[in-house]
């Protein structure tokens, strides 16, 4: 009990610290106030999203550098990826990361996927281009075929085109924090900037929580 009274003293500490470094970040100017607010998957977590496409070349430059801050989030912070679906051949995509995920491979494939598009030049723009570069990387074809088309991913990819279009996206990368907040390179002034907009955000919904 005292631990997590300590581990909480530390997180509220640090939020009142990074409000007070940043608070310069303004709604409107550096970030954007979504309203209605959407709905995060957990109430008790603080919720960070990241909204990209595998062909985004923004987005796969911005990969190494969102990677090495994610292992900087506190225990109370959740984070996920949201691949945005805006038309047919990038739907094929995100069903390759939400495959990707029930298949627990995602540690492998999604840098695969980032340097296939971005790197190789590689369209996928068939699920049969898609199918090869799973296989490539030991997934079995019957396997990958199964995930592609269930229905838990087809309703995880309608999930993620809603969402993206209640957080009004209209560009990748963009961040989202708590269903509340939406960041923006074009905003943020930059994709480092975007990370510490993120971390100001969060700092904010931890003291409002902890107060």
């Amino acid at each position: 009990m005292l631990q997590r009274f300590s581990l909480t003293l530390v997180l509220l500490l640090s939020a009142t610290f990074a409000l007070a470094q940043d608070d310069n970040w303004v709604a409107g100017t550096h970030y954007d106030v979504i309203s209605p607010a959407i709905r995060t998957v957990n109430p008790d977590a603080i919720e960070v999203t990241e909204f990209f496409w595998y062909g985004c070349g923004h987005c796969y430059n911005f990969e190494p550098m969102l990677g090495q801050w994610k292992k900087t989030l506190g225990e109370d912070v959740t984070f996920q990826g949201s691949p945005a679906v805006w038309n047919a051949p990038m739907e094929l995509h995100a069903r390759a990361y939400y495959a990707a995920q029930v298949l627990d491979v995602m540690d492998t494939m999604h840098p695969v996927i980032f340097q296939a598009m971005n790197v190789d030049r590689r369209r996928l723009a068939s699920e049969s281009e898609i199918a090869a570069l799973f296989t490539a990387n030991g997934v079995s074809e019957e396997d990958f075929t199964k995930a592609y088309n269930s229905f838990g991913v087809s309703s995880q990819v309608r999930q993620a085109s809603a969402r993206a279009k209640a957080a009004q996206i209209t560009g990748t990368p963009e961040m989202m924090v708590n269903g509340k907040y939406r960041i923006s390179t074009r905003k943020a002034g930059g994709q480092a900037n975007m990370l510490k907009i993120a971390d100001f955000l969060i700092a904010k919904e931890r003291a409002e929580a902890g107060s």
